[in-house]
């Protein structure tokens, strides 16, 4: 029996908790990306944004920030999209955002953290005030795939935040504070000139009451 209950607990270890994705196809959703051009997007900074084979793609030209936002604003919304790290650089959807006008620099929001580094926390997520607010648990940092495409799916409803990244549910987290709740989505190229980023299949389920 305890040899058992040994090899049960090892394979909960080993298979982190998992739930479907979140389906884009459904009513209600409508997409953020046509596929085709930047239509419905705003860039923040001097970074390079550009359409490539049905992808968004994002190259750090500069040392600084580089950002692609929404011209819309959200508040409460599931989020799907899929990406490739083609480079080293970090990356990460901020959501609840916005900028000093003129500049890349983000006067508020929270960021649902990308890099392909092992144990960089992809999934968890990153404020412009307190900084790192949640971490996925050790066993949930490989679920990237650093090389390849992948599934991406985000859920902000009031202060409770769910990432999820090929199935695996890397972080389910309520925000005991409110900082903020209402802004834009971006795409972001970190500081450094070594962003190169791909998006894809960015889908909203907009949840929002104003």
């Amino acid at each position: 029996m305890r040899i058992l209950i040994l090899t049960l607990a090892s394979a909960l270890i080993a298979f982190p908790q998992q739930r479907d994705r979140l389906k884009p196809a459904a009513e209600g959703w409508v997409s953020l990306f046509n596929g085709k051009d930047l239509a419905g997007w705003v860039k923040v900074g001097d970074e390079n944004w550009t359409v490539e084979d049905g992808a968004i793609h994002g190259v750090g030209v500069t040392k600084g920030y580089g950002y692609l936002k929404t011209e819309k604003n959200y508040k409460d919304f599931h989020l799907s999209l899929r990406f490739k790290c083609e480079g080293d650089g970090n990356s990460g959807v901020f959501y609840r955002t916005d900028f000093k006008p003129g500049t890349a620099t983000v006067t508020k929001g929270y960021q649902f953290e990308i890099d392909r580094t092992m144990n960089h926390h992809t999934g968890g997520i990153y404020t412009a005030r307190r900084q790192w607010i949640v971490w996925p648990s050790p066993q949930n940092e490989f679920a990237i795939k650093p090389t390849e495409w992948n599934d991406y799916d985000m859920t902000v409803i009031g202060n409770h935040f769910i990432s999820r990244l090929n199935g695996v549910v890397l972080v389910d987290f309520t925000d005991p504070y409110d900082e903020e709740t209402d802004g834009c989505i971006a795409l972001q190229l970190h500081a450094g000139g070594n962003g190169n980023m791909r998006f894809k299949d960015i889908h909203i389920l907009d949840l929002s009451q104003r």
